[in-house]
């Protein structure tokens, strides 16, 4: 980044090869509209350029750290803008195997799709901590960095998330619909 601050253009095809599409998945992960994923990292990239020759590195976070930040708060804006609340979540896509049969691609969708509800109902900051140490795979002081929150908090929303997951995927099926 501090290459790309001084003109370097291939910097920035480094950065961007390196960082699109784990940013694209943090945002598809917590944006309530798969439509706005695309404007959202955009809108990012586009700050990171604006930015790009005042940025200093913080001692506390990478620029991954700092990118996700960025792209955090264009969707936090952007829900305020609409009136929205940052609940729910599209599940991105996942890809396909084509060594599978059609009978483990059936299975593996059908557990992808499970997970993705479960994560779907997890309160927004046990989410967006999940996504981030799971998707991201941020470590506990960057993700404190991106939500603005103590690494203490962010360890317990793991915890609590993780706890949650758990319960939800062990139930056995049609445990807990009325009968």
């Amino acid at each position: 980044m501090l290459r790309y601050g001084d003109g370097e253009l291939p910097a920035f095809q480094e950065l961007y090869r390196r960082h699109s599409q784990g940013l694209y998945r943090f945002v598809a992960w917590r944006s309530p509209r798969r439509s706005w994923a695309d404007e959202i990292v955009q809108d990012a990239w586009a700050s990171l350029h604006a930015a790009r020759a005042s940025y200093l590195p913080q001692p506390q976070a990478s620029f991954r750290t700092y990118l996700y930040q960025i792209a955090r708060n264009r969707l936090l804006d952007l829900l305020r803008q609409r009136g929205e609340q940052p609940e729910a979540i599209d599940a991105p896509e996942t890809l396909a195997d084509d060594s599978a049969t059609p009978q483990q691609s059936l299975e593996r969708r059908q557990q992808q799709a499970l997970l993705h509800a479960a994560i779907a109902a997890l309160p927004y900051e046990q989410k967006e901590a999940l996504v981030l140490q799971q998707f991201s795979a941020m470590s506990i002081a960057d993700i404190a960095v991106v939500t603005q929150a103590e690494p203490e908090t962010v360890k317990s929303r793991l915890r609590y998330a993780m706890q949650k997951l758990r319960a939800q995927l062990t139930q056995p099926a049609g445990a807990g619909e009325p009968t």
